[in-house]
């Protein structure tokens, strides 16, 4: 109950900046949207056993008249934005419509513009315009918002509403989000440079027009494929959202199959289709039989839940009916779906040699799904920072007034049962990258896995 007051204190103090921000929905409406999330959580939601139901039911009450009394749609999404961040899944989220989202900066404060990520808990700016390279230099800290330590403003203020299965991920958005929020909302922001001089400004979320960014944006193709010295190959795979990517890998294969050693990158590839990533893998690997997650999903069955609301825990000992009506009326009844290693028919040559695989915080669903399939190949190893920690299978609807969410429907564990949702895949090697790494521009995850590689082929 101490959380719930925590969030409704919070959620209150919000306020309205400028004119132009939409209220489009009526009191009903709202209403209605809210208690449309809710109603699908409660039915859908693979991890309802896992919340605080006390919580979740006290907090949806307390809410119903605050979303009638909102002013705009803005102070609505926030608060259904805050309401989905207590279930802590990164596949169960809520979208406002592009009304909201024009209005909405992360980065831009007319002079100033620069990007914001997570170094060892710290705040630490990573892009920057040239025009304020000297002012606002690339490793420069946030340590202070509007005068409450960056640490304290991050837990207060901003990862209440940030839906992740993973604190590690929360964490690290949060840090990147640090100052997220409508145009023409202001910040007193302190600031310590890399030579330790401490400065503040006050900025005011408004459109940046210059655009020479430093470093400049990476493009990221669906597929890249370049060569290092000793003949070893970098595939970046980022993105399993399209298929078209099979048929690009397909294409770059015999050209690949020259390689000693090779590197897949999957730092920027946050899912798509589990089938379009296997379907490479399986190129990749020397086995005839695929490992994938075991999958489960709520089992929803009315009468044994009715039944099962005058069950004790001790009536459930020795008697299969009553531990199956119980666990139904605790949400805790799953559908196991049949599991069996996918069967591999290649008449393809296979390129099996000592593999890096690169991954990242934005490792995510589909992609982690690879990374399950390729765990248990003795050639592969996995270098860099823990995954994303979510997949599943969303369930994605429609809400009043252009908004809409979704609710993860599916839990996948590793193959022996053991999870990987809300811990993430640990790679073998461990590589974060640090402030002065942002200075000099360097990729120690990629340094790393050519120096493992190297000491594998001899080179």
């Amino acid at each position: 109950m101490k959380k719930t007051l925590f969030i409704l204190c919070l959620l209150a103090t919000l306020k309205s900046f400028g004119q132009d921000i939409p209220n489009t929905l009526s009191p009903a409406a709202k209403v209605y949207g809210l208690s449309k999330f809710w109603q699908e959580v409660n039915y859908n939601f693979v991890y309802l056993d896992k919340i605080d139901r006390h919580a979740w039911d006290s907090t949806y009450q307390a809410l119903i008249p605050r979303v009638e009394q909102t002013h705009n749609d803005y102070e609505y999404y926030r608060l259904l934005l805050g309401f989905c961040a207590m279930l802590k899944d990164g596949h169960t989220n809520i979208y406002a419509p592009g009304s909201i989202g024009k209005l909405l900066y992360g980065k831009m404060f007319g002079k100033y513009w620069f990007g914001l990520e997570d170094i060892g808990g710290k705040a630490i700016v990573n892009r920057i315009l040239k025009s304020e390279a000297a002012e606002l230099p690339i490793g420069t800290e946030v340590t202070a918002v509007n005068g409450i330590p960056t640490a304290q403003y991050v837990k207060e203020n901003v990862e209440p509403y940030i839906s992740s299965s993973t604190d590690y991920v929360r964490e690290h958005w949060a840090i990147q989000n640090l100052l997220f929020g409508l145009i023409g909302t202001s910040y007193d922001v302190q600031f310590k440079k890399p030579d330790g001089k401490v400065f503040s400004l006050h900025l005011t979320h408004a459109r940046t027009t210059d655009t020479a960014f430093y470093p400049a944006f990476q493009h990221f193709p669906l597929l890249e494929l370049k060569w290092y010295p000793g003949k070893i190959a970098y595939l970046a795979l980022n993105s399993f959202g399209d298929d078209k990517i099979d048929s690009m890998f397909i294409a770059k294969l015999p050209e690949l199959c020259e390689a000693k050693g090779l590197i897949i990158d999957l730092r920027n590839n946050g899912g798509g289709s589990t089938g379009t990533g296997t379907a490479i893998l399986q190129y990749l690997m020397k086995d005839t039989l695929m490992q994938h997650s075991r999958y489960f999903t709520r089992d929803h069955l009315p009468a044994f839940k009715a039944w099962g609301a005058s069950v004790k825990p001790k009536d459930t000992v020795g008697n299969a009916w009553n531990k199956k009506s119980w666990l139904i009326n605790h949400d805790q009844y799953f559908y196991t779906f049949d599991y069996a290693p996918d069967t591999i028919h290649l008449r393809a040559k296979r390129l099996v040699v000592p593999t890096a695989i690169l991954t990242g915080n934005n490792t995510a669903s589909a992609a982690e799904d690879f990374l399950i399939s390729a765990a248990n190949q003795s050639h592969m190893i996995r270098i860099g920072e823990k995954s994303f920690g979510s997949t599943g299978q969303p369930y994605q609807f429609e809400l009043p007034g252009g908004f809409s969410a979704r609710v993860c429907t599916k839990k996948d564990t590793y193959p022996d049962g053991s999870p990987f949702v809300g811990v993430g895949v640990k790679p073998d090697i461990e590589v974060a990258p640090t402030v002065q790494d942002f200075i000099d521009q360097k990729d120690p995850v990629l340094e790393k896995a050519l120096i493992y590689l190297k000491g594998k082929i001899g080179k």
